[in-house]
């Protein structure tokens, strides 16, 4: 397996490498909400991914909830860009685990104070098995958390925005009313 890997980063970077406007990906994700809970369903690439609240903040407990998904992107991210990593520079490595958690007040998110609504920090322990040397693996390390796309993305800011789209039930035309935009 790692040598697909290993050969399917190079082609990667031999393709960028060759053609730059390779690397300007746009990734895309849809979420759909059409019954009055907090279950919600995110379609991505074609595979539909569930959504939830636990039942102490109101949902059904069906699935993790949104900011679970980000801790489980974080650590997602992570073990692939270690895979990758440890492919091309030849490094084996038998198992990754990546625990993430995140504080968050819920104060914010329930409008009770002026406090941020989202995490206040978040942090992880990556457990690596590998017969490589420690200093190996604090190089590649070194290599995952300044590469990483979801680290890099909670780490700095970046513009987001959006727009509200009003549509009446039953309008066959289709009319479109923008209420309002994010941020």
């Amino acid at each position: 397996m790692s040598d697909s890997i290993k050969l399917s980063v190079e082609n990667l970077i031999e393709a960028v490498k060759n053609n730059p406007k390779l690397a300007n990906s746009v990734f895309r994700a849809s979420t759909y909400s059409d019954n009055p809970g907090f279950t919600v369903r995110s379609e991505v690439r074609g595979f539909t991914i569930p959504i939830d609240e636990p039942r102490d903040l109101g949902g059904s407990d069906t699935a993790p909830n949104p900011v679970e998904l980000l801790l489980a992107a974080l650590g997602g991210c992570q073990e692939i860009v270690y895979r990758a990593f440890a492919a091309v520079l030849g490094i084996d490595i038998q198992s990754i685990q990546v625990h993430a958690k995140g504080n968050i007040d819920l104060h914010g998110f329930l409008g009770l104070a002026e406090v941020p609504a989202g995490f206040s920090s978040i942090s992880f322990t990556t457990c690596v098995v590998s017969s490589a040397s420690p200093e190996s693996i604090s190089q590649l390390a070194t290599l995952v958390e300044k590469h990483c796309p979801v680290q890099d993305t909670l780490t700095r800011s970046i513009p987001v925005s959006g727009k509200v789209e009003l549509m009446q039930p039953g309008d066959p035309a289709g009319d479109v009313t923008v209420i309002t935009s994010a941020r």
